[in-house]
């Protein structure tokens, strides 16, 4: 099975108000990015999603697939996997970052979160701030990228708890 595990930044929390700025993916051999203004479109999405049998997000259910449905009219057809939903079971509560902390996965960006990850890109957007840009997509690659430790983590906890 073929997963894919995608996460995208915003300018908001408003999927009617706001705009989808970046989509990651992560296919456990490459990361791909999509940018607004550069290569962000539904064509390049559907090409991304298409292959995958499995979609992993952490909330992605209650914010990445709502987002990209409103802005791309992009429907998630495969199996859905949401992480957050999968951590409560075992007790891991709280956003991606909380959990990461949690479980002992680093981060080397710098970028605290979300709203931060806004405010790159709007420094990006007004000053063609190249270096906000990095330091946005080097985010979003390890939201992606630590979405596979996060879901071998959970995976374990919830083993142990049936077995």
């Amino acid at each position: 099975m073929k997963k894919l595990y995608l996460d995208i930044e915003t300018t908001g929390l408003s999927k009617q108000r706001h705009d989808v700025t970046v989509v990651g993916a992560y296919d456990r051999e490459k990361v791909y990015q999509l940018v607004k203004g550069r290569n962000l479109c539904e064509e390049n999405l559907c090409e991304l999603i298409e292959n995958a049998d499995c979609i992993v997000t952490y909330n992605g259910k209650r914010f990445d697939v709502p987002f990209l449905k409103e802005k791309y009219d992009i429907e998630l057809n495969g199996n859905h996997k949401d992480l957050m939903y999968l951590g409560w079971k075992v007790g891991l509560k709280g956003g991606l970052k909380k959990i990461e902390k949690e479980i002992g996965v680093g981060r080397d960006s710098g970028v605290c979160g979300g709203s931060e990850a806004v405010r790159l890109w709007k420094k990006y957007q007004r000053k063609g701030c190249k270096e906000s840009l990095r330091k946005l997509l080097m985010y979003n690659r390890e939201d992606v990228v630590n979405l596979v430790k996060v879901e071998r983590t959970i995976e374990k906890k919830l083993n142990d708890t049936r077995g």
